[in-house]
């Protein structure tokens, strides 16, 4: 059995997110996307940690459904005749940490999975205690080192692991430009022994990361980070198991780089990410590392130094090429969420257009899920289900990873094109009879 999994997403308690984003909801989008376990996210907030409580049931160790649902298989779904599972959760937060360290302000994100809601709740009380805020929002802030909070989670319950988040973002993240580290040792100390794997984050995907030795000893993963229903899963993992998996199988994989049951990422294309290149979002400028480094990494209009992406930082840690990399590595497969693809294809600006959720709906209700679509259904089966043969072309370039892809800078997402500048060919009217 298959298992696509999304460990990073956001609740209604946290800022600048959807108020859809209740664990109900959260399940239906993860059934019409295709994943299988997603995280609940945001389980320090106390609000959100009483709907948890409320809501869901373990089914088994580290793994709960929505009470209700039936925790087996469903029946048919679609034309393609493919099985779905009710979905699962698992407990997965993302804190901000800001912090001293080494005569430097330190800005990090990391991913805390629990193994249980009494941990969870053992978590809490403590981070209370100590007297952190973790009311005011879904990912709170909290004023503690990254190894100290590691080793204060240990004593909470060993089972616990901490995972960076999005680690190459510039403003906060284990190797950002602005106030990272560069090294998870200098992050995480004596505690680094217990750091199994890293989040790639949207600007950056497994093959940049390869190209550091030093992370060998670790597995990349990639997750959603989302903020809305319809960007659940916008990236994820892929596990294959022979019998559903408990958290303590999940951790055990990451430890030891379990490429058998771990058998690939889902990747954003890292220049659609919103700081892959370096520039200047007031004055509107991008530029590569190179270029960056001629302009001495200020902005040429306004002078201020440029914001230097993940890119940029990549290449300043690398001490080697991808090609010398041995093909041990878990792989990975980009794609371009399907409303993004029929944007394009009907030549709207918003992906939230009435005619892109038309169709969206009607093939991820009629057809399969959209990564079944994106990934796995043969392309004339998705021709015969769609009266504009331009979907389905545009669904096998972006398997073939022929995409025209424009780098986002300093806060601003990138563009990635599937038809290039002219657009999709024009569909001949077909004839009246």
């Amino acid at each position: 059995m298959h298992y696509i999994v999304d460990w990073h997403i956001h609740s209604k308690y946290s800022r600048a997110c959807s108020k859809q984003l209740e664990l109900p909801t959260i399940a239906q989008w993860c059934a019409r996307k295709g994943i299988d376990i997603v995280t609940t996210g945001d389980w320090t907030h106390p609000e959100w940690f009483k709907h948890i409580k409320e809501s869901l049931v373990e089914e088994r160790q580290g793994i709960y459904r929505l009470k209700g649902a039936s925790g087996n298989w469903k029946g048919r779904k679609g034309d393609m005749g493919q099985v779905v599972r009710e979905t699962e959760f698992m407990l997965v937060q993302e804190v901000s940490q800001i912090y001293k360290k080494d005569d430097k302000t330190r800005r990090v994100h990391n991913l805390i999975f629990s193994p249980s809601i009494e941990t969870c709740e053992k978590v809490n009380a403590r981070l209370n205690k100590q007297g952190f805020n973790i009311k005011s929002d879904g990912r709170p802030i909290l004023g503690i080192d990254s190894e100290e909070l590691y080793k204060l989670l240990k004593e909470i319950d060993e089972k616990i692991i901490i995972v960076p988040a999005h680690a190459w973002t510039p403003w906060y993240a284990i190797f950002g430009s602005k106030s990272g580290f560069d090294s998870i040792e200098e992050c995480f100390g004596e505690m680094s022994k217990y750091i199994y794997a890293i989040e790639t984050g949207l600007s950056s995907d497994p093959e940049m990361n390869w190209q550091i030795s030093a992370l060998d000893s670790i597995v990349t993963i990639s997750n959603s980070d989302a903020h809305s229903p319809r960007n659940l899963g916008r990236e994820a993992n892929v596990f294959e198991f022979d019998k559903p998996p408990t958290f303590d199988d999940f951790v055990s994989i990451l430890k030891n780089k379990d490429s058998t049951h771990f058998k690939y990422t889902i990747e954003f294309y890292p220049e659609e990410g919103k700081y892959h290149f370096d520039g200047c979002a007031a004055c509107k400028f991008s530029c590569d590392p190179a270029q960056s480094k001629k302009l001495g990494n200020r902005c040429p209009t306004c002078k201020r130094p440029l914001t230097l992406g993940v890119h940029h930082r990549v290449e300043d840690l690398k001490d080697r090429d991808v090609g010398s990399v041995s093909n041990r590595k878990i792989p990975f497969k980009s794609i371009v969420p399907l409303a993004e693809i029929l944007a394009e294809v009907f030549s709207v600006k918003s992906v939230s257009s009435k005619k892109v959720e038309e169709e969206y709906m009607k093939l991820t209700s009629e057809l399969a899920d959209e990564f079944s679509i994106l990934l796995d259904v043969p392309i004339e089966t998705i021709r015969s289900h769609t009266n504009n043969e331009n979907i389905a072309l545009a669904i096998e370039k972006v398997r073939a990873g022929k995409v025209e892809v424009t780098p986002g800078y300093d806060g601003i997402y990138g563009t990635v094109k599937v038809f290039g500048q002219f657009g999709p060919k024009r569909l001949k009217q077909k004839s009246l009879l």
